[in-house]
């Protein structure tokens, strides 16, 4: 009894391990804390009208420099995910909120206030939804149209796959989720493949990777002049030959943009991180993503799905 007392109290806490974990960190992922002031008035105006981000809730190492500039990515469909995806900070593992029917409102509201002229929207996967959440995202849409009808929109979606029937009936339905998202004209149609085929499992939980190509592809056979985009999150053991590969298979179905970020664990209870990609590797994978004709790349250890999307209008 005293040996397993003394087990116990000499086992380090997870706050313990996660903080060694993270001062092991290399110091080139490590970020300048932003003024106080800066980060509060973005997160008054979103929690005044209690909806969410995608920085606060997947706890974005950029949040601090994007708040300051006045910028959010806004998590629709409230804070809890129906995945378990193993990477992901978002709320998971019990039954979601009912919908909001003003969130597209205090959405477009929110957007006002700050003066965006750029906005992202993304959303946690809701497959307990009729249509995945898709007409959410038509709604909100809409709603900020009713505030400048030139502000641009790029849309996060999940994969909106139809569920766990019949194969065919399932992509059918994901083929009309999708559909509606692009009948509403987003200025990028943006979907994560978040990592290489071979690590898909263990990953992302409830996805798949062809599931995904499938979805970029149905975008550009839907309307090919509408951009679209996937991303990767580097540091889950994955090879330089793999990345190459992903890159290619996102090529082939027309992606036009792509981001390269390293992923960060966010507590013991995900994944490790097998890997830190250096700087200089990152840079590396960008002037490859470049010469396989993506026409935006963003390549670097804290590039994130959304950070500075704006700027792919001007390339």
């Amino acid at each position: 009894m005293a040996a397993e007392t003394s087990r116990r109290t000499s086992t380090p806490s997870n706050r313990t391990l996660l903080q060694a974990e993270l001062a092991a960190m290399p110091e080139w992922l490590r970020r300048p804390i932003a003024k106080t002031s800066e980060i509060s008035t973005v997160q008054r105006i979103i929690k005044q009208r209690q909806i969410h981000t995608i920085c606060e809730e997947g706890r974005c190492p950029n949040r601090g420099e994007c708040y300051a500039q006045k910028t959010a990515t806004f998590l629709l469909m409230g804070p809890t995910c129906t995945r378990s995806c193993a990477f992901c900070q978002v709320d998971k593992g019990h039954a979601p909120l009912p919908l909001d029917p003003e969130e597209p409102q205090k959405v477009a509201e929110a957007v006002r206030l700050l003066g965006l002229r750029y906005v992202v929207l993304t959303s946690v996967a809701r497959d307990d939804l009729p249509d995945g959440g898709a007409s959410v995202f038509v709604a909100t849409m809409a709603a900020i149209r009713t505030v400048d009808p030139g502000i641009q929109i790029e849309v996060l979606t999940a994969d909106f796959w139809g569920g766990s029937g019949e194969a065919e009936r399932a992509l059918q339905l994901q083929h009309q989720r999708i559909g509606a998202v692009v009948e509403a004209k987003p200025a990028c149609y943006n979907h994560n493949i978040e990592t290489v085929r071979r690590l898909q499992n263990p990953v992302r939980r409830g996805a798949k990777y062809d599931r995904s190509l499938e979805v970029l592809r149905w975008v550009k056979e839907l309307d090919p002049t509408i951009p679209t985009k996937s991303g990767l999150m580097l540091g889950h053991g994955e090879s330089p030959a793999e990345i190459i590969e992903t890159l290619e298979d996102l090529r082939s179905v027309g992606c036009d943009r792509v981001t390269l970020g390293q992923y960060m664990r966010p507590s013991l209870e995900h994944l490790p991180v097998q890997k830190y990609w250096h700087p200089s590797e990152f840079d590396e994978l960008g002037a490859i993503a470049r010469d396989l004709g993506f026409s935006h790349v963003r390549s670097g250890p804290l590039v994130r799905s959304s950070y500075h999307a704006d700027l792919a209008i001007d390339e």
